[in-house]
């Protein structure tokens, strides 16, 4: 299977013409995002870490699935899309006048790799899935976040809302390469993982992060 390059550069069009689309067993509830309005200057803080952690995890892909000039070019183009949207995050906590500072993570993105089969090859299959269920996730999150500060934050919400559409593109963009890798369909081991993820958000407390999870809780930043 070739990867779709033109759905990973930075500025293809996403939407429904997209060749995967990772469907997510948990759905965020709006009320989520309601909950989460207070607390838009933790989650820009959140949002420069998560887009320069994946403009990393993106490159670290590059070193490991080293042959395929198609694969380099989709890896390249959604690395560069993240380094982008990190600089854009950062000018906008300027803006703001919110300063870019360490932060706890949620406990997401480690509980969720913990799934990740040990051996090779299955095991960076296993990886890129992960990553493409990550990119959905904020995906769905961010246009929740869009409609929920629509009529309090214009600005924000647009913001959102063009990140929203970079992750569905990336989203496609690592299911396709995981399939490449594969040489089979990786849908039966993508749905595992998405079980194990909405176990996960059923778990985890409800934070000002945007991969969170849902449990009743007051929001802690």
């Amino acid at each position: 299977m070739q990867v779709d390059h033109n759905h990973a550069e930075a500025g293809a069009s996403g939407g429904a013409d997209r060749p995967f689309r990772t469907t997510l067993p948990f759905v965020t509830p709006a009320s989520w995002a309601d909950a989460m309005r207070p607390h838009t200057a933790e989650l820009l803080v959140e949002q420069a870490h998560l887009e320069r952690k994946a403009a990393a995890t993106a490159m670290s892909f590059m070193f490991r699935l080293r042959s395929g000039a198609e694969r380099q070019r989709v890896l390249s183009a959604l690395a560069r899309e993240e380094l982008v949207h990190f600089e854009r995050t950062l000018r906008l906590l300027d803006r703001r006048g919110i300063g870019f500072s360490s932060q706890l993570p949620s406990g997401y993105a480690e509980r969720l790799k913990a799934a990740v089969t040990t051996t090779m090859p299955a095991r960076l299959v296993d990886e890129l899935l992960v990553s493409a269920i990550i990119e959905a996730r904020s995906c769905e999150r961010m246009a929740l976040l869009a409609q929920a500060l629509r009529a309090h934050d214009p600005e924000l919400a647009a913001f959102y809302s063009d990140l929203c559409e970079a992750e569905a593109r990336h989203e496609s963009a690592y299911v396709a390469i995981a399939a490449e890798l594969a040489a089979q369909d990786v849908t039966p081991r993508l749905q595992a993982l998405g079980r194990h993820e909405a176990a996960i958000l059923r778990q985890l407390p409800r934070l000002a992060r945007l991969h969170s999870g849902i449990a009743e809780a007051p929001i802690d930043a």
